[in-house]
């Protein structure tokens, strides 16, 4: 039952990263909006990401952890248990980004338990700044590599579950230890070409 769930949320999410690849949100060789605006396709694939997050958080991790069935730990794969929700999110992304779609995703924070979670550019960094003091609206803005132009987001990684504030608060890496539901934990950067 566990993997078959997983499985499921994995080809939802790889779906959704895929359907991305059909939306261009800059007319090639142009500065011409067109199309669907890079803020809304954000938006759905932040919805996206956050609901396949939500429901292996709260449907599964929570419920097989109550029932003492099977319970989420950093060392997951040595361990042959669940991978925590903030490891679930790395595992699609890493599935997403075989895509060739050029989308990615990943958790950042101000107290990450994982240095790799730490911002590591000025956007990221400004980013967390604003979604810190305005948690319900998403930090954007468009992110030059290369000679490309992408779009980025940060959106307000919340608290949803005791399970996270528990990990977070009690976790002897964690710079943080005071953490309570709907906290801002951190954020979720997501990035997109604006052309093809």
């Amino acid at each position: 039952m566990t993997s078959k769930a997983l499985a499921w949320v994995a080809v939802i999410a790889t779906i959704a990263v895929l359907a991305i690849g059909s939306v261009s949100a800059v007319e090639k060789g142009s500065e011409t909006l067109r199309g669907i605006p890079p803020e809304t396709v954000a938006d759905y694939l932040h919805a996206v990401i956050m609901a396949n997050r939500s429901f292996y958080t709260i449907h599964i991790v929570n419920r097989l952890q109550q029932e003492e069935i099977l319970e989420a730990t950093e060392n997951w794969r040595a361990t042959n248990k669940l991978p925590l929700p903030a490891q679930f999110l790395q595992e699609t992304r890493q599935m997403a980004e075989m895509t060739d779609t050029n989308v990615s995703y990943h958790l950042i924070s101000q107290w990450p338990i994982n240095k790799e979670n730490a911002p590591v550019t000025e956007f990221e960094r400004r980013g967390l700044e604003e979604i810190q003091m305005h948690p319900d609206r998403p930090y954007t803005g468009i992110i030059g590599r290369n000679k490309e132009q992408f779009f980025g987001a940060v959106y307000a990684d919340l608290a949803v579950s005791q399970a996270c504030v528990g990990c977070h608060n009690y976790h002897p890496n964690s710079p943080k230890s005071d953490f309570k539901i709907d906290d801002v934990m951190g954020g979720l950067v997501i990035i997109f070409p604006l052309s093809h």
